[in-house]
């Protein structure tokens, strides 16, 4: 929180007037833009989407146009999106950020992320076996591994 003298110095923001996302999308007013990538591509950009469901370490969030601004820390797990005009679209993501502005655009920055389809479901099975012999041995990377395999492998199985 800003102390009294730092708030003084701060020019003041115009005030936004906020709805809940289910009366936005009554309203038709705003649409969600989409801009998806991992360090090495760009998954989606500017994409019109109806609705993106994510986890976040603050829990599962399904984001609408017009979303109250929030910026959230990804976990490990499905990223999904809706569109009117296409088939929806599920992406296993390994941790980011996703951040919500107040024009409805939507910025996912992903660690890594594929498609669930192309997922080896039997490769991961290992990976997390593998991970789970070098996590009983203490190996901290390795707990980490078992976590994101264990949600790449529950992507999969869905």
């Amino acid at each position: 929180m800003l102390s009294y003298a730092a708030r003084r110095a701060v020019t003041p923001v115009a005030r936004c007037a906020r709805t809940y996302a289910t009366e936005a999308a009554a309203s038709g007013a705003g649409k969600l833009r989409l801009n998806f990538v991992v360090p090495h591509q760009s998954l989606l950009k500017n994409y019109e989407a109806t609705q993106v469901n994510l986890s976040s370490s603050e829990g599962d969030m399904g984001i609408l146009a017009e979303h109250v601004p929030t910026i959230a820390q990804l976990k490990a797990g499905i990223i999904e999106v809706f569109s009117a005009t296409e088939k929806p679209q599920r992406f296993f993501a390994s941790g980011g950020f996703a951040i919500i502005n107040p024009d409805s655009t939507l910025n996912i920055n992903a660690v890594e992320a594929v498609p669930v389809e192309d997922i080896d479901v039997d490769a991961a099975r290992r990976a997390l076996e593998e991970a789970t012999r070098r996590a009983a041995t203490g190996d901290v990377t390795a707990k980490i591994e078992v976590e994101v395999f264990e949600s790449m492998v529950a992507a999969a199985q869905k």
